[in-house]
């Protein structure tokens, strides 16, 4: 699992789909609070904003990172960040559609980041030169 390429390869993938998430939440707010159904004016457009603001930058981490070598102890930040942020997303992800809230881009958000989560945590357990040798 834990080979360059693959290493390249989720990192790359993240990276797009972070930044795709950011650039929707900053430039599309109103749109995503109203399919959510919630307010799109006042404090939550700014909160959204903000978060694609946070996607972006863990996008340009990622893609400026994809050809380091991760796991273990070698870019350890990175690989903890993104398995503590990807881990954390998809259990808020669970408790919401476990609440019974009919609202199917949250299934598919729960399943990009339950893939992710568990992609960054095999990376972050391994040693990355295992494979090499």
């Amino acid at each position: 699992m834990n080979t360059p390429a693959n290493r390249l390869v989720l990192m790359s993938t993240s990276a797009v789909v972070l930044a795709l998430f950011g650039l929707t939440a900053s430039f599309l707010p109103q749109e995503i609070l109203s399919s959510a159904g919630a307010p799109a004016s006042g404090p939550n457009t700014i909160l959204v904003q903000l978060l694609g603001a946070l996607y972006l930058s863990f996008a340009m981490v990622n893609w400026m990172g994809r050809t380091n070598l991760i796991g273990g102890i070698y870019s350890r930040p990175v690989a903890v960040g993104n398995t503590l942020h990807f881990t954390m997303g998809a259990l808020a992800l669970v408790k919401f559609v476990a609440g019974g809230t009919p609202f199917t881009p949250a299934f598919v958000l729960l399943g990009v980041y339950a893939l992710f989560a568990l992609a960054f945590a095999l990376i972050l357990l391994s040693h990355p030169l295992a494979e090499a040798s």
